[in-house]
């Protein structure tokens, strides 16, 4: 059985550290990628931590051709790459946001998860290996918030993208799998700053800590098991968006 690579996003904390770990677990390989350090490096061999900006948007294919260097491509049950970080902030109406704050918002919610997409399949697509994208969505996507017109623009973008992208790979020799994913309500910091905003500041602060002090938050763990259900079946390319289930 040959092995099993996988590039993360955001792996520093919540989803995408339980990703990799319960990934790691399973004696796969993974490249950790988040803009602060990671303490997994030291737990597990298998795991490599690059610290990287992805509000650097014209390093990403550089970083991607790098990393797909160290992978001994050949030895490739199944690689895959998770676009998991994703910014919160700015939470405010948009007339209050600056150009700087929905600029960076949306390059590393955004654009970075389409620029290295981009770069994973131009790089692998000379390999006859199982290859699949998963970018994690959010409800956000599909329903509209006040003070959150970055962040829900960025997770409907990402769903359409998903969509064009798995439409694209449709007719190819060996498509690329790609699918959106939808985690629902999550314990992680992104809750917590949304729920230390003022009410003045953000208008659904109340909500949020409505939603944690009731226990409806799901754990990162349980989400992370659930998106690698859903990342090892196979996909139909025609059903490509998905919520968690329960």
């Amino acid at each position: 059985m040959g092995q099993r690579y996988f590039i993360i996003t955001g792996t520093s904390k919540g989803i995408g550290k339980q990703l990799a770990e319960l990934l790691l677990e399973k004696a796969d390989y993974v490249y950790g990628i988040s803009r602060g350090a990671s303490d997994l490096e030291d737990a597990y061999e298998r795991y490599q931590h690059v610290q990287f900006d992805l509000a650097d948007i014209h390093s990403i294919d550089d970083l991607v051709s790098s990393l797909l260097e160290h992978i001994p491509l050949k030895e490739v049950e199944f690689i895959g790459l998770i676009n998991n970080a994703a910014m919160l902030e700015p939470l405010k109406p948009i007339d209050q946001c600056i150009a700087e704050e929905i600029s960076q918002q949306l390059e590393i919610s955004l654009a970075a998860p389409m620029i290295l997409t981009s770069s994973f399949i131009q790089y692998t697509n000379h390999l006859t290996t199982r290859r699949k994208i998963v970018n994690v969505s959010s409800g956000s996507g599909s329903y509209p918030a006040p003070s959150m017109a970055s962040y829900c623009t960025s997770k409907a973008g990402i769903n359409m993208f998903t969509q064009c992208v798995a439409m694209e790979q449709s007719g190819q020799a060996n498509p690329v799998e790609v699918i959106a994913f939808d985690p629902g309500m999550v314990d992680t910091e992104l809750q917590a700053v949304a729920r230390g905003k003022s009410a003045e500041e953000f208008a659904l602060s109340e909500v949020f800590g409505q939603v944690y002090e009731a226990g409806q938050l799901r754990s990162p763990q349980d989400v992370a098991k659930q998106l690698i259900e859903r990342m090892e079946e196979i996909s139909d390319p025609s059903k490509v968006l998905h919520t968690i289930e329960g």
